[in-house]
């Protein structure tokens, strides 16, 4: 806490990461100027001296129509199970392994089966509309979903001139999303998508320098 003045000390009541707490995170500076971090909703006789910094997403719901699929598979084989097909789709589009294997272990955790609340589906998340545009015929196929998601990454790349991170912005939020705003979209989701993707490239590209 070096970027503090000197004056003030932190107490700290609750984790603040991963970014999706479990509950609305409260704040208030005490007599003493110690700040003060809790998730414990504040009550009636409280409520004037804390005031809200982050607020917790409602639950989310399926779409119409969407029975959601959360990660389920822990095996740790999962990670190199599907390698060939990354490795293929990196050579037919250009795009680095690492990019592809962060995209996969973000959206998906490296399960095939998973189907996000908005109905994204497979390895990649696509959603159904961008599959179709990428050619992929069944989603839950991974060297398929490998191939659309990959193929997706590539025009995003040659929309955006290679920058890494409206790319990935792009694939999260849609590429007339990044056009629109002119730069990563003011989405809580994709804001907090696009670091933990590049976050996952970095630690892949460092393991092994050649992807």
């Amino acid at each position: 806490m070096a970027f503090l003045s000197s004056r003030l000390s932190v107490v700290v009541a609750v984790v603040l990461f991963p970014l999706l707490a479990v509950a609305d995170v409260y704040t208030y500076t005490d007599q003493n100027g110690v700040v003060h971090f809790t998730n414990i909703r504040p009550t009636a006789s409280q409520a004037k001296r804390f005031k809200v910094i982050m607020h917790t997403p409602p639950a989310r719901q399926p779409r119409p129509g969407v029975v959601a699929v959360l990660p389920q598979d822990t095996d740790p084989g999962r990670l190199t199970r599907f390698d060939e097909h990354i490795r293929e789709a990196s050579r037919l589009y250009a795009i680095p392994e690492a990019l592809i294997r962060a995209v996969i272990q973000v959206e998906s955790n490296y399960d095939p089966r998973v189907v996000s609340y908005c109905g994204a589906q497979g390895l990649m998340q696509l959603m159904p509309q961008t599959g179709r545009r990428m050619g992929v015929r069944d989603p839950f196929v991974p060297r398929q979903n490998i191939l659309g998601g990959t193929r997706y990454l590539r025009y995003l790349a040659n929309v955006f001139r290679g920058d890494i991170v409206l790319t990935i912005a792009g694939y999260h939020a849609g590429e007339n999303a990044v056009l629109r705003y002119r730069g990563v979209p003011p989405y809580e989701t994709t804001q907090r998508y696009v670091p933990t993707v590049l976050r996952h490239y970095y630690h892949y590209r460092s393991q092994d320098p050649g992807t």
